[in-house]
């Protein structure tokens, strides 16, 4: 294991980048619809907008094909009083092989008043040889609403690979009003493929998912959501407007069974075109 004081040497020698990104987008509401306010995209970051809804919905792509060691990229969102913004990929992320050093992707999301976010990202895989660290941030306004999913590939099951040596460091932070909401964090080091298997870890399952619903009318979801889920996943209602369901699976195919339906549910049928390409 990488202690934080090693992380915090190696960010004073850091390694040339290969690509840095950044993305910084606002939505705002004209006309009873959820339009963009602002936008500036840098480097590797793109953005795309596809018309026909009420809401506004980015496509965030990554130009470089993936991330290596040196990678930076930042995403720097706000949904302002009263929109629905929805933020997906326009396919699933990779991070390669790290000859030395780490991807570094850094989120910070907004959400205020009576606005809701839907932070939609498809699959993140983790590549042999990779080293990722992620942080995300999303900061409710009391009386925000919030659709968020993280899914996380551990290698590629359909091409036989084994992920016996990969380095992923990852955190989830939900503030509501300034006071801790929810609080998540994966801290995974070398043969992950064998510490997955580990009998109270994720046995027999290569692929997981990370789903947070904040709503007032979450409780009415809650068993829909639970008959939805096969034996490897399972949900719970944290506070009586947050619902998070946690859902592991054998590969990539298995885990997008499962979790379409819910995420079909929770958006109320809403899911980005992205995700049935």
């Amino acid at each position: 294991m990488t202690s934080l004081a090693q992380i915090d040497s190696s960010q004073a020698n850091p390694v040339q980048p290969r690509a840095v990104g950044e993305l910084l987008l606002s939505a705002k509401q004209a006309r009873g619809r959820s339009v963009l306010d602002g936008l500036r995209c840098s480097g590797a970051m793109k953005a795309l907008f596809p018309r026909g809804s009420d809401r506004l919905e980015a496509i965030m792509i990554n130009s470089s094909g993936g991330l290596t060691g040196g990678d930076r990229i930042t995403v720097r969102a706000t949904a302002g009083p009263g929109t629905h913004l929805t933020l997906t990929t326009q396919a699933a992320e990779r991070a390669y092989r790290a000859k030395d050093g780490w991807a570094r992707v850094d989120t910070r999301l907004e959400v205020q008043d009576n606005a809701r976010l839907f932070w939609l990202p498809q699959e993140m895989i983790l590549y042999r040889g990779s080293a990722l660290q992620r942080t995300l941030r999303i900061d409710l306004a009391a009386q925000a609403q919030l659709l968020m999913v993280e899914p996380v590939l551990f290698g590629r099951a359909a091409m036989g690979e084994t992920l016996d040596s990969a380095r992923i460091h990852d955190r989830i932070e939900i503030w509501r009003a300034g006071r801790p909401l929810y609080h998540d964090a994966m801290r995974l080091e070398g043969d992950l493929a064998a510490q997955l298997a580990r009998p109270a870890v994720a046995p027999g399952c290569a692929a997981m998912a990370s789903v947070v619903f904040v709503a007032p009318e979450v409780e009415t979801h809650l068993a829909a959501v639970r008959a939805l889920l096969p034996d490897t996943g399972g949900v719970s209602l944290l506070r009586p407007d947050l619902l998070a369901v946690r859902l592991l699976a054998r590969d990539g195919f298995d885990l997008r069974r499962s979790l379409l339906p819910v995420l079909d549910r929770l958006s109320g049928e809403t899911l980005p075109t992205s995700w049935r390409l």
